[in-house]
């Protein structure tokens, strides 16, 4: 009809994923009854080249500057994604610690977190919380983008465990985390079930206060749902002025 009519299904496929998730769908159905008491069958076991190494082959380094250097490195679980490692940005100096996801797909060719439209309106909430990106300590669970921006239950508790020693290393006095995924690892909730309040979580170190909020991402399809990310950020931000 005189337009471009073509549409690369497998990025939409991708974006409905992602959209998804955010959401807090983290399971599939069907439209066949099931009985969900039965005893599902052993997995088979995946090639060893294609497993990723457990967490605990892994001699994690004790210092925060040796950590950062190493998560961004060839001995990561994300090591054989494919794409560039992005690692932390601004300084852990700051107390304030952001952790979303993974990188968007802008970012990969931009070279760093939150580079898109998301990154547009994360700096738009940085700033009506009178920070930035320097004054801020931003991190992803998973520091490369996944193929179709799906992370597998074991990727999944690697990070989870990486993302928990590099909050014990940085030991922010507030962590802000962004979407499910975020939330899930460092508190163990939904954002649903954790936001609106400080969660304390114990480290090595201390303790740090989470407040678990929605990803630019989510909040770009739904725009409803600023005004609660809205009274999140003041949370965050309670003390800490």
């Amino acid at each position: 009809m005189g337009a471009d009519q073509h549409n690369d299904w497998r990025a939409s496929v991708a974006s409905a994923l992602e959209w998804w998730r955010d959401a807090g769908v983290d399971c599939e159905i069907d439209d066949n009854p099931r009985d969900w008491l039965a005893k599902m069958p052993a997995p088979d076991k995946l090639p060893a080249a294609v497993r990723e190494a457990p967490v605990e082959a892994f001699k994690l380094p004790e210092t925060l500057a040796e950590f950062v250097e190493w998560r961004v490195g060839p001995g990561t679980p994300e090591a054989g994604w494919p794409g560039q490692a992005l690692g932390t940005q601004g300084d852990a100096a700051t107390g304030l610690m952001i952790v979303v996801d993974m990188p968007d797909r802008e970012d990969d060719t931009a070279g760093a977190l939150l580079s898109g439209s998301a990154g547009r309106l994360f700096d738009r909430m940085l700033a009506a919380i009178g920070r930035d990106r320097q004054s801020i300590y931003l991190t992803a669970l998973a520091v490369k983008r996944p193929p179709a921006g799906r992370v597998t239950d074991e990727a999944g508790q690697q990070m989870e465990a990486l993302i928990r020693h590099h909050l014990s290393l940085a030991a922010p006095k507030r962590v802000l985390a962004l979407g499910n995924a975020a939330s899930r690892a460092i508190t163990g909730l939904d954002v649903a079930n954790a936001r609106g309040s400080l969660r304390a979580v114990h480290h090595d170190k201390g303790t740090s206060e989470v407040v678990a909020s929605f990803h630019p991402r989510f909040l770009l399809e739904r725009p409803a749902a600023k005004a609660d990310a809205w009274r999140d950020l003041r949370v965050l931000i309670g003390g800490l002025e």
